[in-house]
């Protein structure tokens, strides 16, 4: 008896298992079916949400033939809805007062007026000069974005948009110049009356330096540095760095517009200076600057410039290094004031590769022995023949 109590038992439990799993199933199924019919549900109602707006939108768009009542929906900017209490845009832009940065007035422009397509207007073109090595080139015109990349970026403090720029001790400043119309740039350095002492180098990409110069003036104001630096084939950078203390600043000046170039008469008249040789050229006092044009067949440019006045007495000095003399010649005018000057040129490269210098005079003051008295005025240096 008591077993067959026991799966009496067993079985009664084994049957309300199984009823309670199918109605768990059961209630699953019904809360899927619940889901569903709600989504489904909402999608229509949306779906008649949207068919109502563009069907309402499509109404307040359309205009009784003859009214010349402005449209509700004309706003500048999208599309709205106003209640038919309120008047329009058009309505209160012209009863209100008008404003002095002119919205209002755009407001109530008419809308074709404003859907207009915009209409392109030619720029005047802008002309710009070219130069070439010797020779000033013709002006031609450059498109718009080449008349951007001409103008140089100085790497100066922020606000100083010239090309002159306040160079202090020990510091370094950049011209770059991205176009390929500049063939030329002219660099200036001068000072205050204190020497100048600087590094300048040409930079054509990355780790390229084609052209070097070390530079020093004992006095910049007197005897400016100014040369011509030829940058064909672009984008090029002019790197000057000042190597001199910080009681020393200088001024630099580049500029790729009224370049100096070399005269006929230097063009004309030339020197060999073999490798390792020395040649000099000495002024008249009359002479207050002299123009120096030196170049190669295409090899290296080795050159040390030294102006003398006096013995061993070094006014200025320039070392210069171009990988290529006919491509990046050098041009330089450098000024002589007083007596007694002597230009000495040091070709510093082997016996295998000479160069080409070109020494004449580019001022000559010609008043300059006017109201010399013979015997009534001190002479120092010879500064009038006898």
């Amino acid at each position: 008896m008591e077993l067959a109590h026991r799966d009496m038992t067993a079985q009664a439990a084994f049957q309300l298992q199984v009823e309670e799993t199918h109605q768990a199933s059961l209630s699953q199924d019904a809360a899927l079916r619940r889901l569903r019919m709600t989504g489904f549900s909402q999608g229509l109602g949306l779906a008649a949400l949207m068919l109502i707006g563009v069907t309402a939108v499509a109404q307040l768009h359309e205009k009784p033939s003859g009214s010349e009542e402005p449209s509700r929906l004309d706003f500048p900017h999208g599309v709205g809805f106003m209640p038919s209490g309120l008047r329009s845009v058009k309505t209160l832009a012209r009863t209100a007062p008008k404003a002095s940065n002119g919205y209002m007035e755009s407001l109530a422009a008419p809308t074709a007026v404003r859907g207009a397509e915009p209409v392109m207007q030619a720029a005047e073109p802008q002309t710009y000069q070219t130069y070439r090595a010797g020779v000033r080139g013709p002006v031609q015109q450059l498109p718009p974005r080449m008349e951007e990349a001409v103008l140089p970026q100085s790497s100066g403090p922020p606000g100083a948009g010239s090309a002159v720029q306040l160079v202090q001790g020990g510091s370094l400043r950049t011209w770059s110049y991205r176009s390929p119309a500049v063939d030329q740039v002219q660099v200036v350095l001068s000072s205050e009356g204190r020497p100048v002492d600087a590094d300048i180098e040409l930079w054509h990409g990355p780790d390229n330096t084609p052209l070097k110069m070390r530079v020093y003036s004992e006095n910049a104001e007197l005897r400016p540095f100014s040369a011509v630096i030829e940058t064909p084939r672009g984008p090029n950078t002019v790197s000057i760095r000042n190597i001199g203390q910080l009681e020393f600043p200088l001024t630099a000046d580049v500029s790729h517009l009224a370049v100096d170039q070399p005269s006929a008469e230097a063009l004309s008249q030339s020197t060999i200076v073999q490798g390792g040789a020395l040649r000099t050229f000495p002024f008249n006092p009359e002479v207050e600057s002299v123009e120096v044009l030196l170049t190669t067949d295409g090899r290296p440019l080795n050159a040390r410039l030294e102006l003398l006045q006096g013995p061993n007495n070094n006014k200025q000095v320039i070392e210069l290094y171009a990988e290529d003399g006919r491509d990046r010649q050098f041009f330089c005018i450098i000024e002589t004031p007083g007596a007694g000057n002597v230009l000495r040129i040091v070709n510093t490269a082997p016996m295998e590769f000479p160069m080409r210098a070109s020494v004449v005079p580019h001022s000559i003051n010609q008043n300059m022995l006017l109201g010399a008295e013979m015997g009534g005025d001190v002479v120092i240096g010879g500064d009038i023949s006898w």
